[in-house]
């Protein structure tokens, strides 16, 4: 069996949904969908998606700010929000666990235009990777979402300018490329090694969208070996209604 995948930031799902979210919801008709930077709190919004879907939300304390969600027609054997019992309330983590792997959802926290968020960013990525590892010890695991970093220079349209701005750091590239040496494979580089001008995110500044000057920081990423049952990684681009467009997934179901 085949599973339809899709992860998306929203940048305010109340936003969104007015810009015609819940059309392409309906379009993709995905198995998995996948929310970051919903902007709500409980109850500030009703989805009309069918009872074919379950929905898991994680709420940021603060009002307005971040926030994730996963809809999910496979009922999963369990649901964790966060990293630990401790974690930050930024509602940034939802872990599903079903029968062959675990789906997590990731918003990775932002260092800031000024980096005064980079050292709490790079510990929070030692930590996340700590326990995608944990849990890949105990199943594959599929991670998606906005992950605040383009990897390599081909992820971003002016790459020379941007070197050591936030989102480009040598220091948020290598908690990438150590995430990917621990296990990991990014999809969509995986099957297209050399395509650019592929990217999921563009500022709000005047024509940047319409002359395609983005940034890819938006990925599925699955286990090693999960890396053969993987069918096709997309980027659909011409999605409006935030500044990120959804990233898609097609996977064989995978087995233990």
């Amino acid at each position: 069996m085949t599973i339809k995948l899709v992860s998306w930031n929203v940048n305010g799902l109340r936003a969104c949904v007015g810009k015609g979210f819940l059309d392409y919801f309906r379009e993709k008709d995905a198995d998995i969908f996948c929310l970051q930077e919903t902007k709500l709190q409980e109850g500030q919004i009703e989805l009309p998606l069918g009872e074919d879907y379950h929905q898991f939300w994680n709420y940021a304390q603060k009002k307005g700010y971040s926030g994730t969600a996963i809809f999910s027609r496979i009922k999963p054997l369990s649901v964790r929000y966060g990293l630990e019992t401790d974690e930050e309330p930024e509602g940034r983590v939802i872990t599903l666990e079903f029968e062959h792997f675990y789906m997590v959802t990731v918003y990775t926290p932002n260092a800031k235009r000024d980096l005064s968020r980079l050292d709490y960013r790079l510990e929070w990525e030692a930590r996340f990777m700590c326990y995608l590892n944990e849990l890949d010890k105990l199943k594959p695991v599929v991670v998606c979402g906005d992950l605040n970093v383009a990897h390599q220079e081909i992820d971003l349209k002016n790459a020379k300018s941007n070197h050591g701005n936030s989102g480009f750091t040598a220091e948020e590239r290598e908690c990438m490329t150590k995430l990917l040496d621990s296990g990991f494979a990014d999809t969509f580089r995986r099957l297209y090694p050399e395509r650019s001008d592929a990217f999921t995110w563009w500022s709000f500044m005047p024509k940047v969208r319409e002359r395609n000057v983005g940034w890819r920081i938006d990925y599925f990423l699955v286990s090693e070996r999960l890396v053969p049952s993987v069918k096709d990684a997309g980027i659909d681009a011409h999605i409006l209604g935030s500044d990120h467009c959804p990233v898609t997934l097609e996977l064989e179901e995978p087995q233990r």
